[in-house]
């Protein structure tokens, strides 16, 4: 090999090797520039604010017990934040739907009827049928009424069975007046026939208003019924029907709530033995020294609002069904404090697609009703509070108020229904 031939191949091992350098080196100066990028973006997102529209409280990254609410802070339009609980099943979307509802929800009342009989007005907004009373006088009150029936998302049969009643119409009568009134709407107007009822509803707290409907099968199959005893086993049709809770206005004494060193009885009940439950409940604990069992009702003469009271001083407040499953009994123990215990089975409680009751009353089939005092001692006294506080915030709930007011009985029933407005329009 010649001396010029070895120089030129040293040349271009030397070129190589430079290359190489080269190469790493720059390779070398990515990566040192790609880690300063990564530590500066993590030090700059530690010390970043979090999104302004939806924050949890760290409650909420703890573990919940059944009763453990937490609060979910929603930024409403006008930049103020509300505080909503999570004795709501979905807190965020009840409050987004609810302010949805408010502005757009839009009810059509046919005006056919006279409001001397049975149409149109309450027969009276007192006594423990008050909430269809409240009903018919709040949806003229309220901004959800709409003289325009093509505007409307929902048509509303404004018959009161409950005026019947109180004019001494038989079962049979009101079936035939309610049949007859209803057809006399379809023949006259057309929005009837375009769902076959589907966005109809009609409400009744007397239980008596639910048989009245049998005279029109559309009328139980397809429209909705807004009624005070929703039981799964009578007829009531879960998720198309509402729960109307059943109040008996006005209260005769203020609202209960925030005293738990007071409630010092463990558990009430004092009523008529109406239904099997409740001979059961007062055959057994009837004169148990720590339940206050009466088989009937406190008698007037030993005191004045003697069974108000005893809600005060009481913890837990027995709802055993009556005639039907419902009880004004469940309202008188959310509105004094005392936390209620469900005793009534297939019973589709007010609000039940919308509140957790879980989180303030307890909820047992008829059949633990002879465990009953052990399943109360059971509870723990940091669960009774918690039950305890959250229900004095879902009072207002369970309040009917002239005119309505935000969140009161009235609104979530028009919730209930504005959740069942979606309807194919033929």
């Amino acid at each position: 090999m010649t001396a010029g031939k070895l120089y030129q191949q040293l040349q271009q091992q030397q070129q190589v090797q430079q290359s190489m350098c080269s190469l790493k080196g720059s390779l070398l100066t990515l990566a040192i520039l790609t880690l300063i990028s990564f530590t500066y973006l993590s030090f700059n997102s530690l010390h970043s604010s979090p999104p302004p529209s939806i924050s949890v409280s760290s409650a909420s990254l703890l573990p919940a017990t059944e009763t453990t609410t937490k609060t979910v802070v929603v930024q409403a339009g006008d930049g103020e934040n509300d505080e909503i609980s999570d004795l709501y099943h979905s807190p965020r979307v009840f409050k987004l739907n609810y302010e949805e509802m408010e502005q757009n929800f839009k009810i059509y009342i046919y005006p056919d009827g006279d409001p001397n009989t049975f149409y149109q007005t309450p027969r009276k907004l007192t006594g423990k049928y008050a909430s269809e009373g409240y009903f018919f006088q709040n949806i003229r009150e309220s901004r959800f009424r709409t003289l325009d029936p093509d505007q409307a998302h929902l048509f509303f049969i404004p018959i009161s069975c409950h005026k019947m009643r109180g004019k001494g119409t038989s079962y049979e009568n009101m079936t035939v007046i309610v049949e007859n009134y209803v057809e006399s709407l379809i023949a006259k107007y057309p929005y009837w026939n375009r769902t076959l009822g589907a966005d109809h509803f009609f409400v009744t707290c007397h239980d008596v208003g639910v048989r009245a409907t049998e005279g029109v099968p559309f009328l139980i199959k397809n429209a909705i019924r807004v009624v005070c005893s929703p039981s799964y086993d009578v007829g009531f049709i879960p998720h198309k029907d509402v729960a109307l809770p059943q109040v008996l206005q006005p209260f005769a004494l203020p609202a209960g709530g925030n005293d738990v060193e007071n409630r010092t009885t463990l558990g009430f009940w004092a009523g008529h033995r109406n239904s099997r439950i409740r001979v059961i409940l007062a055959r057994v604990w009837e004169n148990d020294t720590e339940l206050d069992i009466s088989n009937n009702r406190i008698n007037r003469a030993t005191g004045h609002l003697v069974y108000q009271k005893r809600f005060y001083g009481t913890k837990f407040c027995i709802c055993p069904g009556g005639s039907q499953v419902n009880s004004a009994r469940i309202a008188d123990s959310i509105h004094y404090g005392c936390i209620p215990v469900i005793l009534s089975n297939y019973y589709d409680l007010p609000f039940n697609d919308i509140l957790d009751w879980h989180k303030f009353s307890v909820i047992l089939k008829e059949q633990d009703v002879y465990q009953l005092k052990q399943i109360l001692k059971d509870i723990p006294d940091n669960q009774f509070v918690s039950l305890h506080k959250n229900l004095i915030k879902v009072q207002k709930h369970f309040q009917w108020n002239s005119p309505p007011i935000k969140n009161d009985a009235f609104h979530m029933v028009m919730y209930d229904l504005w959740l069942r407005r979606h309807v194919i329009k033929y």
